[in-house]
């Protein structure tokens, strides 16, 4: 992340979730953008990481579907069987969200509930996201630009 912050690009090693280990050669490169999405179910647990982020968004999904499309995916995409996944969910997968996922979401600026369901929440961060975007633009075109934010005290005439 600091290196894609600081305009370079990066190589991301790619995961093999069937074997359960990185893949050895291969690699996904990553190249500079104005928006880095990260993702991921541990990513607000390291505060070195927090601290690189611009906006926290914590997913919120009700148990019961979080479980569904963990089967759905391990059985259909990882070739994984049915009982095995369960196992796996009750053993590790549940233990660990309550015990490390769960607690982050105290550090995400933003909490989505209905995950992927809740259009307005997604719409609402993805205006924010382009009116920081134009905001960015505009100081490039015009170095001598300083943006000031909107408040109750502050009108354009």
């Amino acid at each position: 992340m600091g290196k894609l912050k600081s305009g370079q690009s990066v190589n991301i090693p790619i995961y093999d979730f069937k074997n359960h280990r990185r893949c050895s050669e291969s690699f996904r490169k990553v190249n500079v953008s104005d928006v880095i999405i990260l993702e991921g179910i541990l990513v607000f647990h390291d505060q070195r990481v927090r601290d690189l982020m611009d906006m926290k968004i914590f997913v919120d999904t009700d148990a019961d579907i979080r479980l569904a499309r963990r089967i759905r995916r391990d059985t259909v995409e990882r070739g994984r069987d049915v009982l095995s996944v369960l196992e796996q969910y009750g053993r590790f997968v549940k233990p660990a969200f309550d015990d490390f996922i769960l607690p982050s979401k105290k550090y995400a600026d933003v909490i989505i509930p209905r995950g992927g369901d809740n259009h307005v929440a997604i719409d609402l961060i993805a205006q924010h996201i382009r009116t920081k975007l134009g905001q960015h633009d505009l100081c490039k075109l015009y170095p001598n630009v300083c943006v000031v934010q909107t408040t109750f005290q502050v009108y354009l005439l």
